[in-house]
């Protein structure tokens, strides 16, 4: 049986080994945060934890620091052992954190990941003379593994992973001799597998093993591919059962091996309602009966459901047949002249007579931030001319509009693609108000759906009794969930929906806040407070205000009693938050993220810091710094906000991705403001602590 010898005594004191070393560290312009709280969830929780240490000792503004973070400290199991490389993240500059660090503490080692990346401290393993781990060493064994590859994945964009030595090979398959324990051996199988290298005995006696493990739960198994992958190829009957009781995981496994019996599967799970299966259904079609990508894209538009997500799907897995095609035609082209002609594709099929009406809509939504790119840089794409490019373009944004009346974006994405979007509906447009209406009142827009739109419409005013009718028989059955709006641009549905109600006098506003003043379910204990900015009077502000100076965690609050002061005032929100620089019981890290989250009442910016990848956090930083009204001590929070963004640091990791224009723009403006940067930011202590 395949076990891995468990921890040993001296791993059980990783997590000791290394704070006790880490501790240890510091001087000479460099500092070490303590170890992680789970309060310290990301990097930009760890660079506000390096700025309130460096407020509280004095520290030089600059000074270069180094930390983990929660989701790192997952390298460590229950009992402290480390079971992964712990990532070291860091401020300031790269090279005094790297002689900081040194090369860590006896019997581990430090790899950096450059000025770019975290560095990485793990184990000290030995090898033999064939640079094998000894099979009882699961650090030596786990190097071994990542070295080579055994995830799935492994090599993909490189032609696949390299080939094993013999001696290599023969490890492995020493590994899974005999019977074998799932947890244990889907590494190895997948390193095998990866190289279609599995036997079909080691396949036989894994399925085996799966399957009394994992009965009825055969998904669950996180090694399952290799499994699948092996039965496939090697043309056994088994294989089917297995994907149907994975279901759409199985999807892109089943496309890898295309069969009339492969197609019919896809099929039924894309009928089925899981769009998921679209690209492999479409890849597999295509391979066995349409080669040209617009005929098999227009024969599956018209088999698929009227999901706008679904055609979405479908589109996606067209333009990139199209590009991948493009691309073979032209090997020499670069990643950047790749990303202009997948750009021009969404562009031209948007009003391409070939594809059905569905299909076009959804290359219109894809191609609403392309156009520019396309106009900008169609001198330089290869294999169309520039002509052709501009008249794609014309013809496009002729389109547009028609196309897209009654549309909206995919409310069951990914929250980060909503929040990509989010400052397209700085103001509404007639149809946009009529579409968000829509989704609220029909029954199927889930919650993450209902919070998107109802903070549009609730924010810019356009939220009322029917929006408030709509939701009020499902509040109690679904929106008293928790739901995360961490990374969100707005706040949960419930707490918005308490806001419009009592903003109404509506008399479902007492049933509201009841449910909100009991003690369960705990989710809900720190959110509450964020409903008193629905029709706000002095006492439910002095309750926000008494939370926000007691040194609680904030998920909001300050933004929320900035914007209950400034309704009850009568002003607006940025002067209101402007008295509070330089106050001493608030966080002034906090105050200088709400500051520019409320530059725009009509649409505050929900999430938990200042987004470096966002447009609206942009806008907003360039709009507080710009802002007559300010003192220059607000304005130059703003322009240092600014400075800081990615728009001007990693221009490459804004969404939606900006043009070569905007990138100027941005540069142009700050380089106009150079003065004022050198100057004014350097703020004084109290506006920094």
């Amino acid at each position: 049986m395949v076990v891995l010898v468990g921890l040993t005594t001296q791993r059980h004191s990783d997590l000791r080994r290394i704070t006790a070393w880490w501790r240890g560290l510091g001087g000479d312009g460099f500092v070490v945060l303590p170890p992680p709280t789970r309060s310290r969830y990301t990097q930009s929780h760890g660079h506000e934890d390096a700025a309130e240490l460096f407020a509280a000792r004095g520290v030089a503004e600059g000074a270069s620091f180094a930390y983990w973070h929660w989701q790192s400290h997952a390298a460590f199991d229950r009992s402290g052992a480390l079971t992964g490389p712990l990532y070291l993240h860091w401020g300031g500059d790269h090279a005094t954190v790297a002689a900081g660090l040194g090369e860590g503490p006896p019997g581990y080692r430090i790899v950096s990941g450059g000025p770019q990346g975290a560095f990485q401290l793990d184990r000290l393993t030995e090898r033999d003379a064939d640079g094998l781990p000894d099979p009882q060493d699961e650090a030596g064994v786990r190097q071994f593994l990542d070295r080579i590859g055994a995830s799935r994945h492994h090599g993909a964009g490189r032609g696949g992973p390299a080939p094993l030595t013999d001696a290599e090979e023969h490890w492995l398959h020493d590994r899974l001799a005999g019977p074998v324990e799932p947890t244990a051996a889907h590494r190895f199988a997948a390193a095998l597998e990866l190289r279609e290298a599995l036997t079909p005995d080691e396949t036989s006696r894994l399925l085996a093993a799966w399957q009394e493990e994992y009965a009825g739960r055969l998904s669950a198994w996180p090694g399952w591919w290799p499994v699948l992958n092996a039965l496939l190829r090697q043309e056994r009957e088994e294989a089917w059962d297995v994907a149907a009781a994975l279901g759409p995981a199985s999807a892109d496994t089943l496309a890898e091996h295309p069969s009339e019996r492969a197609l019919a599967a896809l099929r039924a799970t894309v009928l089925a309602g899981d769009d998921r299966a679209v690209p492999a259904w479409f890849r597999t079609h295509r391979t066995l009966h349409e080669p040209d990508p617009l005929a098999a894209a227009r024969t599956l538009s018209e088999e698929l459901p009227a999901r706008a997500a679904a055609q979405a799907a479908l589109l996606t897995a067209l333009r990139t047949a199209v590009t991948q095609d493009w691309h073979t035609a032209h090997p020499d082209a670069d990643r950047g002249a790749a990303q202009a002609y997948s750009a021009l594709t969404a562009v031209q099929f948007a009003t391409d007579d070939r594809l059905p009406h569905p299909l076009r809509v959804a290359a219109a939504q894809a191609a609403y931030d392309q156009v520019a790119h396309v106009r900008e840089k169609a001198a330089r794409l290869t294999g169309i001319g520039e002509a052709e490019a501009f008249a794609a373009a014309d013809r496009y944004e002729a389109a547009r509009d028609g196309l897209l009346a009654g549309t909206g974006p995919d409310l069951t994405g990914h929250e980060g693609g909503l929040c990509d979007l989010w400052h397209r509906y700085r103001t509404l447009s007639p149809a946009d108000i009529v579409w968000l209406r829509a989704q609220l009142a029909d029954p199927t827009t889930g919650v993450q759906g209902i919070a998107f739109c109802l903070e549009l419409l609730h924010a810019h005013g356009e939220a009322g009794e029917t929006e408030l009718l709509a939701l009020l028989p499902r509040w109690k059955k679904e929106l008293t969930k928790q739901y995360r709006t961490t990374y969100t641009e707005w706040r949960h549905p419930l707490v918005t929906l308490t806001c419009l109600a009592l903003d109404l006098a509506h008399p479902a506003a007492d049933d509201l806040l009841a449910w909100w003043a009991r003690p369960k379910p705990l989710w809900k204990a720190p959110v509450g407070l964020l409903t008193h900015l629905g029709a706000p009077d002095e006492t439910r502000a002095a309750a926000l205000w008494e939370f926000v100076v007691s040194g609680a965690h904030d998920t909001g609050h300050l933004m929320t009693w900035v914007l209950t002061r400034a309704r009850l005032d009568g002003t607006h929100p940025l002067l209101v938050a402007e008295r509070l620089i330089g106050e001493p019981r608030i966080r002034q890290h906090l105050l200088h993220h709400v500051l520019i989250g409320v530059a725009d009442p009509a649409q505050p910016l929900w999430h938990y810091a200042l987004d470096p990848r966002s447009r609206g956090w942009w806008q907003r930083a360039q709009e507080v710094a710009d802002d007559p009204r300010l003192s220059a001590a607000a304005r130059a929070i703003g322009l240092k906000a600014a400075s800081e963004h990615y728009v001007l640091r990693h221009p490459d990791q804004v969404r939606p991705a900006l043009t070569e224009g905007e990138r100027s723009e941005a540069r142009a403006w700050l380089d106009a403001r150079a003065q004022d940067l050198s100057s004014n930011c350097r703020l004084p202590r109290d506006a920094r602590a």
